[in-house]
């Protein structure tokens, strides 16, 4: 199941990561398109789940699976492929220069300014924009946030892998 886990986990994590770079390439604003293009390719890198727990199923369970074995199993490929999410963004954050949090609190301050919002309630805006940019700084506030954007998309495909794989009679080994 180890071996599942990382290999699984690693391929997930390197789809991510190719994912994350073109779209730092490609959509280099944050928001709209940018978010979409992410979750989407989150969703493509963690369909490796279903994978690797219906290939443990066919190789190692006999064609059989447990709901509980095969969610630890996506669950395990969840989080290498979230870790080395972190471990990509934060190479990312450091050839920047963490110019992301600025570039990013910038362009939500000037999105509240586009919508007309003005004097008291910009100001509070951007104080709270600015509490996150000195939260961000942190790495034991930004490593847990940047590991919760992918590990949640990865908790539902691990919960529906399960949920599909525990039937043996969905896409049989010898099928």
């Amino acid at each position: 199941m180890i071996n599942i886990t990382f290999l699984y986990g690693t391929i997930a994590g390197l789809i991510v990561m190719a994912g994350m770079f073109l779209g730092i390439f490609v959509l280099p604003e944050h928001g709209g398109a940018s978010e979409w293009f992410g979750y989407l390719t989150m969703i493509l890198a963690l369909s490796m789940i279903f994978f690797g727990v219906k290939r443990y199923r066919d190789t190692q369970g006999g064609g059989v699976i447990k709901f509980l074995p095969a969610l630890t199993l996506g669950l395990g490929i969840a989080i290498v492929a979230g870790i080395i999410y972190v471990m990509v963004w934060e190479v990312y954050l450091a050839a920047t220069h963490y110019s992301f949090i600025s570039q990013y609190t910038d362009a939500m301050v000037a999105a509240q300014k586009a919508k007309g919002v003005t004097g008291a309630a910009l100001d509070a805006y951007a104080a709270e924009m600015e509490k996150l940019k000195s939260d961000y700084a942190n790495p034991l506030f930004r490593l847990p946030m940047t590991f919760m954007e992918i590990f949640p998309v990865g908790l539902v495909i691990a919960l529906i892998s399960a949920i599909i794989l525990r039937n043996s009679r969905v896409l049989p080994a010898n099928a």
